[in-house]
């Protein structure tokens, strides 16, 4: 298949769950991929195991998306490579759950400045190499089910993603008069390495008294009847970055398996 030939992506977050799966799943349909991570070894590890899965090129990134100048050095690494950029994927996130009373001014700033400030500085220098190139493109957001309501855990990460909703709109309407469209997606709980380790903080904090808890509870929503899996997702996220979706723009796709009806 080839949904995505010749189109070169870059995805953050991409050392593991739902980015290393976007990654993947672009390779198989034919685009060159840089999957970045601030994790360097890891994301190595994963562009060096998925070096011969499509026909495109691969290549990977050491990125702290919060820095400037490490997110245009990601872009030009990849410009050089691929001679390029298509579509840019700002996936990157965390989470750190924390009881409502207690959140404190560095957990907030933790989340907020990868969700929120990262999400900014990956559409601004995305958008910025598509200008000089003088060509169409996309740029596409990880909102979350968190990003449609409130959640008394893990506020910071709701507003965090309250906010990448709000920038996928606001870089959709400017951006719309350099041929540049804005998009995004909202996954519900999925089981990945993230929710894992929200699963633990959960119980450290006393909102979950055993393993599982968590995602059972939130499962118990979904009409669909279980978790998602990072390719539940993928089918969406390739069909976003391909130019079947090129006349989208200011959209959030849900992908929850039902959980929130808006």
């Amino acid at each position: 298949m080839s949904r995505v030939s010749g189109r070169s992506c870059i995805v953050t977050g991409a050392a593991q769950g739902i980015g290393r799966a976007i990654g993947e799943a672009l390779l198989v349909e034919g685009a060159d991929v840089c999957f970045a991570d601030i994790n360097g070894d890891k994301v190595a590890e994963v562009a060096e195991a998925n070096r011969s899965r499509g026909p495109g090129k691969v290549t990977h990134a050491r990125v702290d998306v919060t820095k400037r100048d490490q997110v245009r050095a990601m872009i030009t690494h990849a410009v050089d490579l691929f001679g390029k950029l298509d579509v840019k994927f700002n996936n990157a996130g965390v989470n750190k759950p924390m009881n409502f009373l207690d959140v404190t001014e560095e957990n907030w700033r933790f989340i907020t400045d990868v969700n929120g400030l990262g999400c900014l500085i990956g559409m601004q220098e995305a958008a910025r190499q598509f200008i000089r190139q003088g060509s169409f493109g996309k740029i596409i957001n990880t909102a979350s089910i968190a990003s449609r309501q409130g959640f008394d855990n893990v506020a910071p990460y709701c507003a965090s993603k309250w906010g990448v909703v709000s920038l996928t709109q606001s870089g959709a309407r400017d951006l719309a008069k350099h041929d540049i469209t804005v998009t995004g997606f909202a996954p519900g709980v999925v089981a990945t390495e993230m929710w894992e380790q929200v699963d633990r903080d959960l119980m450290e904090i006393g909102a979950a008294e055993r393993p599982g808890q968590a995602m059972e509870a939130f499962s118990a929503e979904i009409l669909r009847g279980r978790v998602a899996t990072p390719q539940d997702v993928t089918g969406t996220t390739t069909f976003l970055a391909s130019k079947e979706s090129d006349y989208m723009t200011g959209q959030i796709v849900m992908i929850d398996g039902g959980m929130t009806l808006i």
